[in-house]
């Protein structure tokens, strides 16, 4: 199984829809910023990333892992990348996900980190 990176590409804000729909204090997303890489071992979620954007993303990194590739039928400029948004309407953040050539470590024992 191949490491998996995980890049934030673009971060958007629907004010139209936030005016009308969201409550008056929702504000853009805090949680990732532009420029942040994540790395996973293929299906473990990479600690720091949003849980609401692993779920939109697990799929594709798992199979990215796994040697899946040509995503919509080859539209992207790679075959190993994949761009997945998270499910937030008003503020989604959306993620470059590439197969990289580096094994992963199948089994990551956070005691052993520290």
């Amino acid at each position: 199984m191949k490491k998996i990176k995980i890049s934030v590409v673009k971060k958007a804000w629907h004010s139209d829809l936030a005016e009308k729909y969201a409550t008056p204090d929702l504000t853009p997303c805090e949680y990732h910023k532009e420029g942040e890489i994540f790395y996973s071992n293929g299906w473990q979620k990479p600690d720091g990333l949003c849980d609401n954007a692993w779920k939109s993303m697990m799929e594709y990194v798992f199979a990215l892992a796994h040697g899946a590739e040509n995503f919509y039928d080859g539209e992207l400029n790679h075959p190993k990348q994949f761009i997945a948004s998270c499910n937030d309407g008003f503020r989604p953040v959306s993620f470059l996900i590439e197969g990289t050539d580096d094994e992963a470590d199948l089994f990551v024992d956070k005691d052993l980190e520290h």
